[in-house]
């Protein structure tokens, strides 16, 4: 750590910087407890490779939300991240290293969790999701940046598959063929949603990109949902991204690694109960080919996921962090089976999605 954190605390008036806090894998995250609280973070620049972009996306974003909350009673500073400034007014603190450093005020009495025991933790995800969506709809998302390039675009990482293939850094490709085959076989699906998107059946979105249950505050006494956080990779694109990946993780009924292939199915209850509250909230403003590539998108996002953790398998581990030998392999023969499954109850998905239009 090649920085003094309370040394840069001090450029945004704050002080008692009381050490880490969360068990986040990005950026290193500090609570400084002062009155009110406040979480002091140094972005990571090596996933991050403009960190002013991905702080104007930020702001912009939440300052629209805030007046949203604001005009329908909520509270502004709760119900959404609040960026505060530095005593040079601006969004982030960049010291002589190159380290850049930004902070939020801490949302109080509030809980997060990894993992919905109870599927109705869903049904409140898909709602908080849902409205993310809907206070965004009439923000230009041609006016945000593009923070990590390509992120959720099927065909680019089906083209990173292959050449990860030809080029078989690791040689490891002979151990793989059999999931090399499978994910040549779902090549079919590979350019559904963003064919749409070029054909403007799709329109362009405020997209959060990382629609995990755990990016949820929920209120520790009333369990309501307080706010969307992690707001990082919020970038144009489509709602299509960010239903088809909490699906993709909040639906499966085992761990991203498991290695038991036997414990992984897709969970139609779980499936049900995010449809329920996302759509709800989407209604108004959701399009008829949004509605019909819903189901799909759950396929998409979980291939999508597969293919780069096969290539960076075949590529010798490059990008994820591996806790074992094989692992990369192992998510990626998890997300397949996951597709496998998926694909086996799409009717029964639609049906899902129809009852709840």
């Amino acid at each position: 750590m090649n920085y003094d954190i309370n040394e840069i605390s001090s450029h945004f008036a704050v002080e008692k910087v009381i050490g880490n806090y969360g068990n986040g894998h990005i950026n290193d995250t500090y609570l400084c407890d002062n009155a009110p609280r406040y979480i002091l973070q140094r972005i990571n620049s090596n996933v991050f490779k403009s960190p002013e972009e991905v702080m104007e996306n930020i702001e912009g974003v939440t300052l629209h939300l805030k007046k949203k909350i604001k005009d329908a009673g909520g509270d502004p500073d709760r119900e959404t991240l609040t960026v505060v400034r530095t005593l040079e007014n601006k969004n982030c603190y960049k010291d002589n290293n190159g380290n850049y450093f930004r902070m939020y005020r801490f949302i109080e009495n509030s809980v997060s969790y990894d993992i919905a025991e109870d599927p109705i933790l869903l049904y409140y995800a898909g709602k908080a999701f849902g409205r993310f969506q809907n206070m965004l709809d009439d923000f230009p998302a041609e006016n945000l940046h593009e923070t990590i390039v390509d992120f959720h675009n099927t065909p680019v990482r089906v083209n990173q598959l292959m050449s990860a293939i030809e080029a078989n850094k690791s040689g490891r490709l002979d151990e793989v063929m059999p999931e090399v085959e499978f994910a040549k076989k779902y090549t079919k699906y590979t350019n559904l949603i963003t064919d749409a998107m070029d054909a403007g059946e799709v329109p362009l979105r405020v997209t959060h990109n990382d629609t995990k249950l755990n990016n949820i505050l929920f209120d520790e006494k009333s369990g309501e949902v307080v706010c969307v956080i992690d707001l990082d990779t919020v970038m144009p694109g489509s709602m299509l991204y960010d239903f088809g990946d909490a699906m993709r993780f909040g639906a499966a009924s085992g761990a991203e690694d498991e290695k038991d292939l036997k414990k992984i199915w897709f969970d139609l209850e779980k499936f049900e109960q995010f449809t329920k509250g996302f759509v709800g909230e989407m209604k108004d403003t959701i399009t008829k080919k949004e509605i019909e590539l819903l189901p799909i998108s759950v396929l998409l996002m979980t291939y999508e996921c597969g293919t780069r953790f096969l290539a960076d398998h075949i590529n010798g581990d490059e990008y994820f962090k591996i806790h074992r030998e094989g692992h990369n392999l192992d998510r990626a023969r998890t997300q397949f089976k996951l597709v496998y499954d998926i694909e086996t109850k799409l009717e029964e998905m639609k049906k899902i999605v129809e009852k709840y239009i």
